[in-house]
């Protein structure tokens, strides 16, 4: 449910590189529109089988939380399943399991989403139930305290017993120096322990709103079809006063970081270096298609530059690869990761990858390698239109950090202008020593 930031460059190169196509061509032609209380609503037409997928999302994530609050955006994601005066305590994914349905709910820095995947016959019900709990959440001490519990419990399991867990907290809070990226979306353990009823009520209150929310749905639907029922079901709830997301600016980096992890738990050594990057609405944007272009080149599959070096020929890494994710509210990071083959040392990964930049960023990038690169993108997004998932994320995503539907659109187009100037302009201007943190996994010698 807590996806690690340091992790979700992965999943969001993948899901970014699926909606490329040729350029000028449309990607999902969504439609669009916000009703009077605020809300806007995307709609994806796919009518290969009658379901869709149902999404809520919430601007609001563990980035907005006050000082000394860590985990209640994430804390109030479970509270949503916890009941409505219509709605028992964990009687919602129940009715939609009942239902011949799937639901299930994340939450990330930037934002809170919740879905469901129905058969299209049972749209009305979950449109329904999400607008019930939109500004019916019933919360008590009773239901409240032990699902605080099982969060921290959570926390435990997922990220206290997993050193490359620890090691990506450690990270994040190296990377950035005042921005809240730096705090876990889980939150600390001693800062969930003080989490209560009164807390979620107050968090709920000012995010959950309809004109903080955006609703996607993507399937065997029109916009048509939808309209009346978000009108019906969402339009009712007013309003509300949502402040601002007013965040702290990042101060200029001067000097390199590395953090090292020891654990005796640790099997299998690993070494990470997030770069500070700038986002679609952070930073110098100019160079997010670019910084896109490039994490395919160097890293983005097997032809790629670090895989042929360090894998293929070098015999030094068994999987390394690039990442870069600019769906972001503030800045972003530019991420390297490489798991080294027996016996290797994380040294000889570094100064392989090391090289490798160097290189990058003496002789740049040729013709033939920014050709193949955007031909994988595109290669990548063969089924993307299939996917009712992909799509309703894609949009949602866009939407909650500050991005529009026609930006969606328009990212083939963007990729397709890429030259290899502007890839080597911003290699240079991100890949920069005093802009990075390293982190090292290793196993801890027995004493």
């Amino acid at each position: 449910m807590i996806p690690i930031r340091a992790r979700l460059p992965a999943l969001f190169a993948a899901l970014i590189a699926f909606v490329a196509g040729p350029a000028h061509a449309a990607v999902f032609d969504p439609e669009t529109f916000t009703l009077d209380n605020g809300l806007q609503v995307v709609v994806i037409e796919n009518h290969r089988v009658p379901v869709v997928t149902h999404m809520v999302w919430y601007k609001v994530g563990a980035a907005d939380e006050a000082p000394g609050e860590t985990g209640l955006a994430h804390f109030l994601e479970h509270l949503m399943f916890k009941g409505t005066d219509t709605i028992k305590p964990q009687e919602f994914s129940k009715i939609i399991a009942m239902n011949g349905g799937q639901d299930n709910a994340f939450t990330t820095h930037d934002y809170t989403a919740y879905f469901e995947n129905v058969a299209r016959d049972r749209l009305d019900l979950v449109m329904k139930m999400e607008a019930d709990r939109m500004q019916n959440l019933r919360l008590t001490d009773a239901v409240v305290l032990p699902e605080r519990d099982v969060v921290r419990e959570e926390r435990r399991s997922r990220v206290d017993n997993d050193p490359g867990a620890l090691l990506s907290e450690a990270m994040a809070a190296a990377t950035y120096l005042n921005l809240p990226y730096r705090r876990p979306v889980i939150g600390w353990d001693h800062e969930i322990r003080e989490l209560g009823t009164r807390k979620a009520i107050g968090f709920y209150r000012r995010h959950y709103a309809p004109n903080n929310a955006i609703l996607v749905v993507a399937g065997d639907v029109t916009a048509a079809e939808l309209r009346p029922l978000a009108e019906k079901y969402f339009g009712p709830i007013p309003r509300r006063d949502v402040a601002p997301r007013v965040r702290p600016k990042e101060p200029p980096h001067h000097a390199e970081t590395r953090v090292v992890l020891k654990d005796a738990r640790v099997n299998q050594p690993e070494w990470v270096r997030n770069y500070l990057a700038p986002s679609y609405t952070e930073g110098e944007s100019k160079y997010t298609a670019a910084l896109q272009v490039l994490a395919q080149i160097l890293g983005g599959d097997s032809s790629g530059r670090l895989y042929r070096s360090l894998v293929v020929q070098g015999k030094l890494a068994a999987g390394v690869g690039a990442y870069y994710n600019p769906a972001s509210v503030d800045l972003t990071e530019f991420t390297f990761v490489a798991s080294p083959q027996p016996g290797v040392s994380l040294e000889k990964i570094e100064s392989g990858i090391d090289a490798e930049i160097a290189k990058l960023l003496e002789q740049g990038v040729s013709g033939d390698e920014l050709a193949r690169a955007k031909k994988q993108l595109v290669a990548q997004a063969t089924y993307a239109r299939d996917s009712m998932t992909v799509a309703a994320r894609l949009f949602g995503v866009a939407l909650a950090t500050g991005g529009t539907a026609d930006q969606v659109e328009s990212w083939p187009d963007r990729i397709a202008a890429v030259t290899a100037g502007q890839v080597d302009e911003a290699a240079a201007a991100v890949l920069r020593s005093e802009n990075s943190t390293t982190g090292e996994l290793l196993p801890k010698p027995a004493s």
